[in-house]
């Protein structure tokens, strides 16, 4: 106990110093930005300022950096909300039940309530990564390829119960998504896929574009062809009337307290992160729900499960970085040349080695997520007054600018059109009555599953049977089979119900 307040304080001396201030709200407000910001990305800003961290001390440049990463994650969700435009790829999925909530008038209850599930979930990711770094470390570092391919195979499962009860259509999309994910160079041989001859294409579809395609380009082509659109009430916008109300909060709690669970899960294993926690955790809500007909038409709880589990995730993704060495995702692969240009090397031994900057780093995450939360409360009336404002001048600017920011991740002009080929693929699948979402899904897990299933088959000489031999791998797959039988059940009971019902009068 005593070294562990003793770290505290070296954490605190950090975090509270000048700089660390400094450099933490500079971090939260730039993510921040960059999340509302629908088109420009993390990794963008991040690739922008990495030059920038090698003329800091190590402990502020890595305080800035996370907090753009975790302050991202609280702006991804404004214009999600408010517009259905995606500033993340995570954020796509509380768009689904937050823009309906918006649509309703709720868009003040929405924003409030990202902001308190996204702290909650900040904070328990902050605590695991403080009181179990190393043993969830060891968790995740037993997991090899066969564990991850059934993990990710029951992350695919989860997507089609997403979909509205309509599991055939979902399972249709995450096909679709599969699909898509092909796109670019095999990793094994170097052949390139489906790219018709365009070097642009090598390195697959770029998500933001697909993500912002599929979910903001219809509902702005639907919402210019409405004559009225649907708007706040300025007199609405008074903090006190966007407090949730005491049922929203009952909703709520539950969720976000599996979300940041599930998140944290998530989180902490390499190559997984908090797009797959968010899917998986809209999924649980939804299936625990006793009115899972209302997901997707504004369920306070969509919103706070999800927002967690990424927040959660986000925080949590430290752990294999920090106490392994092992980057989750592109943005701690950041964080990691970061360290080790500064002389640091990524590992068990960094904590020992390098206290002030782990303690330091933790504390920073408390305080830079307390100022998100000041910061992000009082700008809920500036984001809702945003629906205000006459559509038909608001949309072409949207337009542009996720044009412009989508332009300039990667300059290429070929992401442009990429995000319109994808925007007309979501107003067709939404004409169909297809869900979006899992397509998102299959997209993303796709490109993992194959390297992963690839790897496993080289380890195992082409043994499929070698899935089940192992403990965890086998569990999960157990776990998935019985989803799928389960859901089976589920489906084969309404049927029948529905044919005994007695016919009506009406017909």
């Amino acid at each position: 106990m005593d070294q562990l307040l003793q770290n505290i304080a070296l954490g605190l001396s950090v975090a509270f110093s000048l700089e660390g201030l400094l450099y933490c709200f500079i971090g939260v407000f730039l993510g921040t930005l960059v999340g509302v910001l629908p088109g420009i990305g993390i990794m963008a800003t991040l690739a922008m300022l990495m030059p920038i961290t090698f003329h800091l001390d190590p402990n502020y440049a890595l305080i800035m950096l996370g907090g753009i990463y975790y302050g991202a994650s609280y702006g991804g969700s404004t214009a999600s909300i408010l517009m259905n435009l995606p500033g993340t790829a995570t954020s796509a999925v509380t768009g689904l039940d937050g823009y309906p909530m918006a649509k309703q008038g709720r868009a003040g209850q929405a924003l409030f309530m990202t902001a308190i599930a996204s702290f909650v979930g900040s904070i328990v990711g902050v605590i695991l990564l403080a009181g179990f770094s190393v043993p969830l470390a060891r968790v995740a570092l037993r997991f090899g390829p066969h564990e991850y391919v059934a993990l990710m195979l029951l992350g695919l499962i989860a997507a089609s119960v997403i979909g509205s009860g309509r599991s055939i259509r979902s399972l249709i999309a995450v096909s679709l998504g599969l699909a898509l994910g092909l796109v670019g160079l095999d990793l094994n041989s170097g052949v390139a896929r489906f790219t018709f001859g365009q070097t642009v294409l090598f390195d697959g579809l770029p998500l933001v574009a697909v993500a912002i395609g599929l979910f903001g380009l219809p509902e702005i082509i639907a919402s210019a062809g409405r004559a009225q659109t649907p708007k706040v009430q300025s007199d609405k916008i008074r903090l006190r009337d966007m407090l949730p109300t005491r049922e929203d909060w009952r909703r709520s709690a539950m969720p976000m307290a599996r979300g940041s669970g599930i998140g944290a899960f998530f989180g902490a294993l390499p190559g997984t992160g908090g797009l797959v926690a968010t899917f998986v955790s809209y999924a649980v809500e939804r299936k625990m729900s006793k009115h899972p007909e209302q997901f997707g038409k504004g369920a306070i709880e969509g919103i706070a499960a999800p927002e967690s589990a990424n927040n959660a995730a986000v925080q949590s993704a430290f752990i294999p970085t920090l106490s392994l060495g092992i980057p989750g995702d592109p943005v701690m692969a950041i964080m990691l040349g970061v360290m080790m240009v500064h002389g640091i090397l990524p590992g068990p031994t960094v904590i020992q080695d390098s206290p002030d900057l782990f303690w330091g780093l933790i504390v920073s995450f408390v305080v830079g997520n307390i100022m998100l939360l000041v910061l992000n409360l009082p700008l809920v009336g500036m984001w809702v007054k945003l629906l205000a404002i006459p559509y038909n001048y608001l949309f072409p600017v949207i337009v542009a600018f996720t044009c412009i920011g989508i332009y300039s991740v990667n300059y290429q002009i070929v992401d442009v059109f990429v995000l319109l080929a994808f925007g007309f693929l979501g107003l067709g699948m939404r004409a169909l009555n297809f869900e979006v979402a899992p397509l998102l899904l299959g997209f993303v897990l796709g490109p993992m599953i194959e390297e992963y299933f690839r790897r496993s088959l080289i380890v195992s000489r082409g043994d499929l049977g070698s899935f089940f031999d192992r403990p965890i791998a086998g569990t999960i797959l157990a776990i998935t089979a019985a989803i799928v039988v389960w859901a089976i059940a589920v489906k084969a009971r309404a049927a029948l119900a529905g044919r005994g019902k007695p016919v009506s009068d009406n017909g």
